[in-house]
């Protein structure tokens, strides 16, 4: 791969100011006014090609990759949408399981400008940052080409930008509380704007669900005469054991059994999203058993960075993302399942319009202590306010706080190093709390040299 030029990073940087210029992901406007307009001005390139569709709460983004490395294993071209990204921009654009070039990059944006230009002028509000990512997608994809768009919704899935999209597989991960202010205060009422991604005739694949959702996306499916793909009856996670570096997966699909599949990811949660998106590739690629070989080789290949990730061996560090408490309750049993740890350190900095509190006490009972700190997100929670409610749930003893991410993460290090040699103990590092934190903390880690 060719080493894109000075001239090039400049020009990519100077883009992305522009768009981080525009209104942030995180202010959000629920209407499909300024993408649909868009879309249209553009020629409608995300209808060019098939689509898959992704929604739920948790386990999207691992999901969504793992149907892209089914699909490029089978032999298609393939294009991801994901969000928020780690560590750069490019991320959530993804060709053939790799980030879009810089140079791809910059001239898909450079064909876009105008366009992005011509709708603010039209609208009350101009394109948000993520808006003009997903029409960068949409054209890139179009223009490469791809044989399949995989989408991955931002937030919700009724207005979400990408579902101007007509996906003919649409898939529901696990739903849970998160974004209340703008999905709604119940289960049932998040299920419904997750559930605006369902298409007409379109087969929609339910990873398992608690009883109120599951009766609202059935609804949902019924009123779309779309067929629905259940986890549980038309599919199942059959069985897993542990294995180095992951587990060993025996699935159930769609239209036969898969036995002696790999995944070099830790969890229950991630066994049951890989068998979600084998249904889901099932359905899209034929409505037959694919080739068994493929499929191993695909979950073998499978990378979910910032999902409880090991970064480092002395000691162990691990990252996730673990935004919310659904996240950090399936994080608590992955580590209390399937590690063996003396003792573990959390270096905890998530942000502080999310349920902080739950996140905490979903965390403490595998945490023997805790340092509270922060990304350079300004959404960051305050430190002095995450210590003192740290110290309600761990006791004052087991807490202390750190002024930023790269200083918490140092102090976590030289503990966990000084306890493993002075009592030759196996004690490790978790760093959690937000998409932005382990991205960040990635950065740091390999910056140290950790």
């Amino acid at each position: 791969m060719k080493m894109s030029s000075a001239e090039d990073l400049s020009r990519l940087d100077a883009i992305e100011k522009a768009l981080l210029n525009r209104w942030p992901e995180t202010r959000i406007a629920p209407t499909l006014e300024r993408i649909s307009t868009l879309a249209d001005y553009l020629g409608s390139p995300q209808l060019s090609y098939p689509t898959i569709h992704i929604a739920g709460t948790n386990g999207k983004t691992t999901t969504t990759r793992l149907i892209d490395s089914l699909c490029f294993e089978l032999g298609m071209r393939t294009g991801r949408f994901t969000s928020p990204h780690l560590e750069s921009f490019l991320e959530r654009i993804t060709i053939n399981g790799q980030s879009i070039t810089p140079e791809f990059m910059i001239a898909t944006y450079n064909d876009i400008a105008p366009y992005l230009e011509l709708v603010d002028s039209k609208m009350a509000n101009k394109l948000s940052f993520f808006e003009s990512m997903c029409a960068l997608a949409f054209v890139a994809f179009a223009e490469f080409p791809v044989d399949v768009g995989i989408f991955e919704c931002g937030m919700g899935g009724e207005w979400d930008s990408t579902n101007v999209i007509n996906g003919s597989v649409n898939v529901i991960t696990p739903i849970g509380f998160d974004h209340m202010e703008y999905l709604g205060d119940t289960l049932e009422k998040i299920a419904q704007t997750k559930s605006g991604i369902i298409k007409q005739n379109s087969f929609v694949v339910l990873a398992e669900q608690e009883s109120d959702v599951a009766a609202v996306l059935m609804r949902a499916c019924a009123k779309a005469d779309a067929t629905p793909i259940r986890s549980g009856i038309e599919f199942s996670l059959k069985s897993r054991a542990l294995a180095l570096g992951g587990q060993m997966l025996t699935i159930s699909g769609v239209y036969g059994e898969y036995e002696d599949l790999y995944l070099p990811l830790y969890g229950q949660h991630q066994a049951s999203n890989a068998a979600t998106a084998l249904a889901a590739v099932e359905v899209f690629a034929g409505e037959t058993k694919l080739d068994e070989e493929i499929v191993r080789q695909a979950f073998a290949n499978a990378t979910s960075p910032g999902r409880c990730e090991i970064v480092g061996r002395n000691p162990t560090i691990i990252i996730d993302a673990a935004h919310n408490p659904h996240g950090a309750e399936s994080l608590k049993k992955t580590i209390s399942e399937e590690f063996d740890f003396s003792a573990l350190i959390g270096v905890i900095a998530p942000m502080g319009d999310k349920d902080v509190t739950g996140i905490l006490e979903a965390l403490e009972p595998v945490l023997d202590r805790v340092i509270v700190t922060r990304n350079s997100s300004h959404r960051a929670a305050d430190v002095d306010e995450l210590k003192s409610l740290a110290m309600e749930i761990f006791g004052s003893d087991r807490v202390s706080a750190s002024d930023d991410l790269e200083q918490g993460i140092t102090q976590a290090v030289d503990i966990a190093r000084t306890s493993n040699a002075l009592n030759d103990s196996n004690t490790a590092v978790l760093i959690a709390g937000s998409v932005v934190s382990a991205g960040e903390a990635r950065a740091i880690i390999r910056r140290k040299g950790i």
